[in-house]
């Protein structure tokens, strides 16, 4: 695990506690979060997981805002509870007041989509291709029957996989 954000989830807490004067219990900390989310809060189990490959892409930024972004989620959930908007006035409080960074409710960095299989299904129309995921292809495997709205014919699987 990062050092370098651990110690920055630390920092981000000792700045709370100086500005509210009080203690915060500190939250877990983990790096199992794929996909284009950089950081997400679990508010209730106190808990903080971050993307690590957006953090090696985009270090500087990444410890700065981030880190701050989903400490304030925690911090403002342990001083307001439940009942608060996830980017409310609370946590733009926190954001501004505490850590002086503008409140973005979403990170900006280049994410890189992986390459995902289509199976490509086909009913009678002239037009009538549908390229299915995976998973809904596992569930026609399993009986589930997809429909063609304009020719109602029912759609069925071509043998072709595509890459996208």
């Amino acid at each position: 695990m990062p050092e370098q954000l651990i110690a920055r989830v630390e920092a981000c807490y000792q700045q709370a506690e100086a500005f509210f004067k009080q203690r915060f219990a500190r939250p877990e900390v983990s790096f199992k979060l794929r996909g284009q989310k950089a950081g997400v809060a679990h508010l209730t189990e106190n808990k903080l997981r971050f993307n690590p490959q957006l953090y090696r892409e985009n270090r500087d930024d990444f410890l700065k805002q981030t880190v701050a972004h989903e400490v304030a989620h925690l911090i403002a959930h342990q001083l307001f509870g439940l009942k608060i908007q996830p980017h409310g006035e609370e946590w733009q409080l926190i954001m501004r007041g505490v850590y002086e960074l503008p409140p973005n409710r979403c990170h900006s960095y280049a994410v890189k989509r992986r390459q995902v299989s289509r199976f490509i299904y086909r009913c009678s129309c002239p037009q009538g291709e549908f390229p299915f995921s995976a998973q809904r292809h596992a569930l026609v495997a399993k009986g589930r029957r997809y429909y063609c709205r304009r020719c109602k014919m029912t759609l069925s699987f071509s043998g072709e996989q595509r890459r996208e």
